[in-house]
């Protein structure tokens, strides 16, 4: 009997550690693109295309740096959209889909060279602001994002997180 008592009590044990030790979930909304640089040639297409490989790596490297565990969210059957989705619909999708942190941001194409990204982490459960960032990165090509997106998924996975 006793044996089976400190069995079940090991099991318990194993089962709290693992739930304690999985990383919080976030939800990460697609960024927003502006481009004011005034460049002649229209880049739109190139643009989207590395966004969206930008997104793309942020959620694989959230995940892989094991910060924070990545869930996909849709509003009303459709995307989440920054700027065309209510702020109070998106946090309400982010926990619907079992979320604790909401991502959001964007890129800004300031010139030709310089191009900035904002990023704010929302604990939806709490409504508090967690992480307000403004970086900048050099270049418009996929070798400049990708560096962007690696340096951004680093500082965000790097964050302190209060889960209270």
């Amino acid at each position: 009997m006793t044996r089976v008592l400190h069995a079940l009590a090991f099991s318990i044990i194993l089962v709290a550690t693992a739930a304690a030790a999985e990383p919080p979930a976030v939800a990460v909304i697609d960024f927003d693109y502006f481009d004011t640089s005034g460049e002649p040639r229209d880049q739109t297409a190139e643009h989207a295309r590395r966004l969206g490989d930008f997104m793309s790596a942020l959620r694989r490297d959230l995940a892989a740096l094991g910060g924070y565990r990545v869930v996909s969210v849709t509003c009303d059957d459709a995307p989440c959209v920054i700027g065309r989705t209510p702020p109070g619909d998106l946090f309400a999708a982010a926990r619907k889909a079992g979320a604790r942190f909401i991502l959001y941001g964007g890129v800004h194409k300031m010139s030709t060279l310089v191009q900035w990204a904002k990023t704010q982490l929302v604990d939806v459960e709490n409504n508090r602001l967690v992480d307000d960032r403004w970086m900048s990165f050099r270049g418009d090509d996929d070798e400049s994002w990708r560096r962007a997106e690696g340096y951004l998924a680093k500082r965000l996975a790097a964050t302190p997180l209060t889960l209270k």
